[in-house]
């Protein structure tokens, strides 16, 4: 994931040529995901936003949404949040390792900097305890004063979302076991308490002492009586459940894909914010039209009328890893690059992927990926600067010493078309070396060849450009798209940590509709954009 923040305000400004229209075939999402959630001292839902790089208060009333910490400020992807008796808001920053702490003043510090996929957190009694989600991950007792930390549990696979027990003692799920543990914080062993369940990600207790669990697999909230370790599901939402927290008796749950959902009795549910993409990147499409979306732990078809609806995700059977780049390779058959540093063919039907290269040594920051026309699959590895085409299980480099190379294309004659986002630029790369093709350009990322035209997003120009490949003609077709960093932001990408390897950085898609349409990831606001062209 990476640092989107606040929506983007300008989305509703983008200036179109003359014969072209503008529809958003989705909302902009109004949280980019929703991770951790606390109720904090004003009665209100704080909701860290891991993929948005922010945190936001929601009055679960209203629905209205107030920025707390906004994207580019000082805490970076939170992960987790907890409130300390004066009302300073502590968070887990899952990629950057640490604990930060935002003051009722405004005023941010770094508690923690060592601490590796720092995840789970809460206070009990002036006691401030935290976990790392990652494979070998401690459980852990932070001195809110900055002094060293005290180790209760460690080589633990996955712990997440912790919690105090109203019998003291300290409860902690754990993905990679998919159970639920305690310890006691002044020594002893740790515990099992439920086992089996939906893969938990989050514990609280309600009122009369019971435990209640996201599970992340299922979509299951279950409420589980940590004496016998029974189980009552209150409710079944989709997977990709995230945390949860009770506002007086009425309970409150997140998910991935940024909905806060309000459990109900008898398994009813009432949608508080609806779900939304989170990281949209890369688009492509089928022979039939059907568009498709990478959205970082989601991958969805769109089909005018039907809708987003979900092919794959993080828990999928077969799911290739956090998808970046995509491109359709046959009826229900993808070729993808992951954050994994893979290169994979992959068959969501059937739960299936191969991988094509970066298998035995990952490859560094994949991100476009392209077909040729005669088969081949070509990829660009940002990190490293090079254009690779697989061959045998690994990846050979077409060209090298590129600056940020990430959109990939192909002309109708097998030229292979690479954007060099970091030098403004559009190059062919083949046998003869590199050659510009299109440059001027601030920050080009999705390319698409379209009969004998150039389509490419300029995310940092925040434009859609058409080149006419004969004639390097260009057209400006819409301006101050809501995509790339907000204006007067500097971001950097996000320090990686598996099953999200990164770095992780800014991506904005594009594809095209047998019928013409051209689409845009508008990443900087969680929507798909589609143009189209008057006749």
């Amino acid at each position: 994931m990476f640092s989107h923040g606040a929506r983007y305000v300008g989305a509703a400004s983008t200036t179109l040529v003359e014969g072209w229209t503008l529809e958003r075939l989705t909302p902009p999402s109004r949280l980019f995901g929703a991770n951790g959630l606390r109720t904090g001292p004003d009665g209100r839902v704080y909701v860290a936003q891991v993929a948005g790089s922010q945190i936001s208060a929601l009055d679960v009333d209203t629905g209205e949404l107030e920025t707390v910490s906004a994207q580019g400020a000082a805490i970076v992807a939170p992960d987790d949040l907890a409130f300390d008796a004066r009302g300073d808001l502590y968070a887990t920053e899952y990629y950057d390792g640490r604990v930060s702490v935002r003051g009722a003043d405004g005023t941010t510090r770094v508690l923690r900097d060592d601490l590796p996929g720092a995840n789970g957190i809460t206070f009990h009694q002036g006691r401030l305890f935290v976990d790392e989600c990652r494979i070998g991950g401690r459980l852990l007792e932070l001195d809110p004063g900055g002094g060293a930390p005290r180790v209760l549990a460690e080589d633990l696979p996955m712990p997440n979302a912790l919690e105090m027990g109203p019998d003291g003692r300290l409860y902690y799920p754990v993905l990679g076991t998919n159970d639920i543990w305690r310890i006691d914080p002044d020594g002893g062993e740790p515990e099992r308490v439920a086992g089996d369940l939906g893969v938990p990600d989050a514990v609280k207790f309600d009122a009369e002492g019971y435990i209640v669990s996201t599970q992340v697999a299922t979509g299951e909230v279950l409420r589980i009586d940590p004496r016998s370790g029974d189980r009552t599901v209150l409710a079944t939402l989709a997977p990709g459940l995230d945390n949860l927290t009770f506002v007086g008796d009425r309970l409150f749950v997140s998910g991935f894909t940024g909905t806060v959902t309000e459990i109900l009795g008898g398994g009813r549910t009432r949608e508080v914010l609806p779900s939304g993409l989170t990281w949209p990147l890369d688009l492509t499409t089928g022979a039939d039209g059907t568009l498709y979306v990478s959205d970082g732990t989601y991958f969805y078809s769109f089909t005018p009328g039907g809708g987003l609806r979900t092919l794959g995700m993080l828990f999928s059977p077969g799911w290739p890893g956090y998808i970046r780049g995509v491109t359709a390779a046959g009826e229900g058959e993808f070729v993808v690059t992951t954050s994994n540093g893979q290169i994979a063919r992959w068959r969501p039907a059937s739960g299936e992927h191969e991988v094509l290269a970066g298998g035995t040594e990952p490859l560094d920051q994949l991100y476009g990926v392209a077909i040729a026309p005669g088969g081949g699959v070509v990829a660009a590895e940002l990190g490293t600067g090079r254009v690779l085409a697989v061959q045998d299980g690994a990846g050979m480099a077409l060209a090298s010493g590129l600056d940020r190379p990430t959109g990939v294309a192909f002309t109708a004659d097998g030229t292979c078309l690479v954007a060099e986002s970091g030098a403004g630029r559009v190059v062919s790369v083949g046998g003869s070396g590199v050659d510009t093709v299109v440059d001027g350009l601030e920050t080009p990322q999705g390319i698409l060849v379209r009969g004998g035209r150039l389509l490419i997003v300029d995310a940092g120009a925040k434009s859609l450009i058409e080149v006419d490949l004969e004639t390097k003609a260009r057209t400006v077709i819409a301006r101050d798209l809501p995509v790339g960093a907000p204006p007067g932001v500097d971001l950097e990408p996000l320090k990686g940590l598996p099953p999200f390897t990164g770095p992780q950085g800014l991506f904005a898609g594009i594809a095209a509709g047998p019928d013409g349409t051209v689409y845009v990831s508008g990443d900087a606001e969680g929507s798909v954009l589609a143009f189209r062209k008057a006749g």
